[in-house]
């Protein structure tokens, strides 16, 4: 909804150059302007006639518009700036400059339309307000990966809400991101403590994103192409498994769902590459699977744990009982809810995998003058190297979010997080106790915080959803005799007894059940003998130093001071940059009404969302000249390979699944061969020209040599050079005659915005990297 008044600065250019023929101010100056021509007197009478009622319409509109409008105060460019800047190019006007710079053929003949109304920024947080408040916030715990969070008011307030830290470009420059990447050192260093695993990345964008990292991790471990299948149990998050089945069939990969402990893994002999598995797992079952390890150790396959970060400080980590690779979601860390996010996860894994991890690592190093130095190694930079050989298409994660993770560990350090985890794990054995005594039975034989609860006889559950309905409470809807409750930090004595009373149970009980928890001396009997933890989490002297909040806020102020951001100056980079993060954009994720949504939440409760994502898909639709629209992916990155699958996904339906070539120019980004090869494209590379242009013989060549096999063309527009090349409509043209489809990477898309499309160029699928063209904190 928000891209509604967001116009971006090609927006403006195009917004400017067609305002005399649209606004009936410019018409009415123009009429008045023009010397007069040769017309009967009726027609002059009546020019005059519409130019009155022009001015006066116009008059009255400019009498009641609003001062502080989003345009006025977020394009700095007054009308000066602009012709000092345009004489400085050698051009007249914008539409001479425009007509220079992009060619003709491809210039959209109308404006484009999405605006509904020009808002003055209280106006719009407002509207924003109504859509809100069509969201219900109910206390939620359905679990599932996702849970209600206490964010530390100083890491609220000084990070999620510091344009300091939301505004800053990723940090490939190491030199004006020193504050983030010791940040982000931090994070690493969080992972790896709770997992005991030696090695962790600085983050990537999701669960499922995760696993299927982790899939091709294990894949290519080995170098035989007939160890291919991948186990994955069946208790893990659905979502989870949704994700890695898609991942999987572009790299020809088989996935074996099952249940671990009853399922034959010698029967796959040395086809196995991996066993995935959830700790706890989806219904809260705490897992042992030291035996497992050995098992898929024996036939050269790796163990994959999904594990809660938060769990760890209580449960042995997957290190220590023979996992390969750990990873989950830092969400529980002191991100909200946000209706799923995405949420910063996480990937750590032994030292024997570390030439493979994805995504980014931060390093520790000395710079010109001895100094000690972080700086950012990239993994997935290998894309710029080996390109169509790169394993992963990752080239980014959810930065802001992960130091938020971060941050939450420095700041309640070892003993808090212990803590904090003891006391939901209390909190939750209070629960089995109540819900037990009145007559339900708790299936669990092991829990951290999520039971799975079978109704007593002669209840329901559909009873049991109604009363906590009633109470505006959300429980787990796993089937007509069973509910599911995961329990959090921020769970009170109150909310514990109104899940009491949902239960039909004795409120009354709760102060000595508590008693008698609280006196047990011995390890908790719902976490399995040898799964407790007895190894020491955060050592780190970072994790000891800031928790007081005037500490805090002196050491995120300190890393703040280090890094560049648009606090400080203009970000001068590349076409990943940020182009604007305005604050009234920010404003709303902070509202309960966005923050605290779980993303499975009946769809009676999310009406707001429902409409806000329908109107952004709508408006995108208009702005790329699409028919339709999704968001789902959570990068550029992740958009090139949706965009690649649903052309794969067409062909098929159309029966030519054996096209399988994709063009990929010389000058693109690494994430395009990468994409191509993850969505089980071949890649053939097409050359360019001296000045980086694409070389349309060259492209018409291998067009029509693979023409029977040839599947999609990837073209980024305005180029990687940031030209609007001439001739791209033939490019598209000769895809087009010998059968393939035209991807077009939306990253530079925020500069055709109002001049032109991929849809008006014809290209077949392109995405939008929404943190550059529609300013999403990245």
């Amino acid at each position: 909804m928000l891209s509604r008044s967001t116009v971006t600065k090609a927006q403006t250019l195009a917004k400017l150059s067609n305002m005399a023929r649209t606004a009936p101010l410019f018409r009415a100056a123009l009429l008045h302007t023009l010397k007069p021509r040769q017309q009967s007197a009726a027609a002059t009478a009546t020019d005059a006639a519409v130019a009155t009622s022009s001015a006066s319409a116009s008059a009255a509109a400019q009498a009641f518009a609003p001062l502080d409008t989003f345009l006025r105060r977020h394009n700095g460019p007054r009308d000066s700036d602009v012709d000092a800047m345009l004489q400085a190019l050698g051009f007249k006007s914008l539409d001479e400059m425009i007509s220079a710079t992009v060619p003709d053929a491809i210039r959209l003949k109308e404006p484009m339309t999405i605006a509904d109304g020009e808002y003055a920024e209280k106006e719009l947080l407002a509207k924003l307000k109504n859509i809100a408040s069509q969201n219900q916030v109910y206390r939620s715990y359905i679990g599932t990966g996702y849970t209600d969070v206490v964010v530390p008011p100083v890491i609220l307030r000084n990070i999620l809400e510091n344009p300091g830290w939301y505004t800053q470009y990723t940090p490939y420059q190491p030199e004006i991101s020193q504050g983030r990447l010791e940040s982000l050192l931090n994070f690493q260093t969080v992972v790896a403590d709770l997992t005991g695993l030696p090695a962790a990345n600085a983050s990537l964008l999701d669960e499922g994103t995760a696993a299927g990292e982790a899939l091709v991790v294990c894949l290519n471990a080995s170098r035989k192409k007939t160890r291919n299948v991948f186990f994955a149990d069946e208790n893990c998050h659905p979502q989870t498994l949704a994700v890695l089945r898609t991942r999987a069939e572009g790299f020809g990969a088989e996935i074996v769902v099952g249940n671990y402990k009853t399922f034959d893994f010698a029967s796959l002999g040395d086809r196995l590459s991996g066993a995935l598995v959830s700790y706890p797992d989806t219904y809260g079952n705490i897992g042992e699977y030291k035996a497992l390890a050995d098992q898929v150790h024996s036939q050269g396959a790796q163990l994959v744990a999904v594990a809660d970060l938060m769990s760890l400080a209580v449960l042995q980590p997957p290190g220590e009982f023979g996992a390969d690779i750990a990873i989950g979601n830092t969400q529980r860390f002191g991100v909200p809810l946000g209706f799923g996010g995405p949420h910063a996860a996480f990937f750590a894994t032994t030292e024997a995998n570390q030439r493979r991890i994805p995504g980014r690592i931060i390093g520790v190093s000395r710079d010109a003058d001895g100094n000690r130095a972080y700086r950012l190694a990239l993994q997935t930079r290998e894309q710029h190297i080996r390109r169509e050989k790169a394993s992963s298409n990752i080239c980014t994660a959810q930065a802001l979010l992960a130091n938020m993770a971060a941050m939450y560990a420095v700041y309640h350090g070892p003993e808090g997080i212990r803590n904090i985890a003891d006391r939901i794990h209390r909190f939750t054995q209070i629960l089995a106790a109540s819900v037990t005594a009145a007559g339900h039975s708790v299936e669990n034989a092991s829990y951290f915080d999520t039971l799975k609860i079978r109704v007593a006889d002669g209840s329901s559950t559909a009873e049991l959803h109604a009363r906590a309905d009633a109470r505006r409470i959300n429980l787990r809807k796993i089937d007509d005799q069973h509910v599911g409750v995961q329990l959090d930090e921020a769970i009170t004595r109150e909310e514990l007894a109104q899940l009491v009373e949902v239960f039909n149970g004795d409120v009354s009980a709760l102060d000595s059940l508590a008693t008698s928890v609280a006196q047990t001396t011995a390890a908790s009997a719902a976490i399995p003998a040898g799964l407790a933890r007895q190894s020491a989490i955060l050592t780190h002297p970072i994790f000891s130093r800031y928790h007081s909040e005037t500490e805090m806020l002196r050491y995120i102020t300190q890393l703040q001071n280090k890094d560049l951001s648009l606090a400080n100056a203009m970000i001068p980079l590349g076409s990943c940059t940020m182009k604007l993060n305005a604050t009234t954009e920010l404003i709303p994720i902070t509202w309960p009404e966005f923050g605290q949504i779980h993303p499975f939440a009946p769809r009676e409760q999310t009406k707001g969302y429902a409409k806000m994502i329908q109107d952004l898909e709508e408006d995108l639709a208009t702005i790329t000249g699409m028919d339709a629209t999704t968001v789902q992916p959570n990068s550029g990155a992740q958009g090139e390979y949706a965009g690649l699958r649903a052309i794969r996904a067409y062909q098929a339906s159309q029966g030519e699944s054996h096209r399988n070539i994709c063009l990929v120019p010389e000058s693109a980004h690494g994430t395009n061969p990468a994409s191509a090869v993850m969505a089980g494209l071949k890649v053939v590379i097409v050359k360019c020209d001296s000045k980086g242009n694409l070389d349309l013989a060259d492209l018409e060549a291998k067009a029509t040599k693979h023409a029977k096999n040839l599947s999609a063309v990837m073209i980024t527009y305005p180029s990687t050079f940031g030209v609007f090349e001439g001739g791209v409509v033939k490019a598209i043209n000769i895809i087009h005659d010998n059968g393939g489809q035209v991807y077009m990477d939306g990253a530079n898309m925020n500069a055709q915005v109002g001049l032109t499309s991929p849809g008006h160029m014809g290209a077949d699928v392109c995405h939008l990297n929404n943190h550059k063209t529609l300013a999403i904190p990245h």
